[in-house]
Parts: structure tokens; C-alpha cells; sequence
């Protein structure tokens, strides 16, 4: 009979292009220390880096699936007995969610810019090892602000290009009267 448990994901890792760590998320206590956790990842760079148009190993007797974009790999990685579709269509979410959020530009420097929106994304798919979310559109819902209405914002504390808008917008309405 199989362990039924919601814990899924034991590790979500972003690696550049050259192996360096861009992010990683460990979850559980099979990678405590910092030494481990390189070894895994210097590993898993070494084994992925030769087919980088993403794809699923068994790996340190893991599930590991990745995507690679522009200069930076995605991973996920689960349990062996973990079901790889639930795993693929983590990893998508999560990609997709950065894509989004990044407007479609993931490469290490903008991830970097951004990094405080892509931990917010990681943090409202997986908790813990545990699958909050594998909607990308509502990950990005929850990470990104809501727009405010410039017309509410009051004058002086606006830029002086929002201050342009609004002083555009309010003499169109007039015009329209």
C-alpha cells in the first residue's frame, strides 16, 4: 500500500547556466546543511546540463523534472514513488507564474531585479512541500499588486508622469461634459 501524504515537493532549485545557485527552496530534512544541499545541486547541474530542453530523471533517488529558459534551469524535485504528472504540472505552474510576473523575460539578471516576486510565486505554489496552488494566473493574482487608481492617489504623491495622466484624464472628462 502507498504512504497517501500531501507532502509532494522535497525541493524546487533554480540554477543559472553555469551551475550557480539562482534560488532554492529545500523542504524536509534530507538536505540540511548547506554542504549537502550543494552537492545536490552541483550534481543535478552536471547531470542536466547536456539535455537542457526540459525533461524527468531519477536522480539521488528523486524525481527530478526541469525546464530550461534562456539561462536559467527549473527544477522540481519528489519523491520516487511521486506521480510525475503532479510534478509537471507544479513545475508548469511555477514557470508559467514567473513568466507572467517577469513579462515574459526569464533570464538570471531579471529574476535577480525581481527576486522578492519570485519567492512570493514559490511561496504561494508550494508550502512546505505541500501544493497550495497550479493555477499560474491565480499565483500571479495573489503575488502581484493591484493596480490603484491614480485619481484616488493624491497629486503630491504622484510622479510627475502619473501626475501628467491624471491631469490628461480629468481634462478629458471635462471636455466631455
Amino acid at each position: 500500500m502507498v504512504n497517501l501524504t500531501l507532502y509532494t515537493v522535497k525541493a524546487v532549485v533554480m540554477l543559472d547556466s553555469e551551475g550557480g545557485r539562482v534560488l532554492a527552496k529545500y523542504f524536509g530534512s534530507d538536505y540540511s546543511s548547506a554542504k549537502d544541499q550543494k552537492a545536490f545541486e552541483k550534481g543535478l547541474y552536471d547531470k542536466t546540463k547536456r539535455a537542457p530542453h526540459g525533461e524527468i530523471l531519477l536522480f539521488d533517488n528523486q524525481v527530478v523534472l526541469y525546464r530550461f529558459h534562456e539561462d536559467v534551469f527549473f527544477y522540481i524535485v519528489g519523491m520516487p514513488e511521486e506521480n510525475e504528472a503532479m510534478l509537471l504540472v507544479i513545475l508548469n505552474a511555477f514557470s508559467d507564474a514567473v513568466s507572467m510576473l517577469l513579462r515574459h523575460q526569464i533570464s538570471k539578471r531579471v529574476i535577480l531585479e525581481n527576486l522578492d516576486l519570485v519567492v512570493l510565486a514559490l511561496d504561494e505554489t508550494i508550502d512546505e512541500g505541500i501544493v497550495l496552488e497550479t493555477d499560474p494566473s491565480a499565483i500571479v493574482a495573489r503575488v502581484s499588486k493591484p493596480r490603484e487608481n491614480l485619481s484616488d492617489v493624491p497629486l503630491s504623491e504622484q510622479t510627475l508622469i502619473q501626475a501628467y495622466q491624471t491631469a490628461k484624464e480629468k481634462f478629458g472628462t471635462a471636455l466631455l461634459k
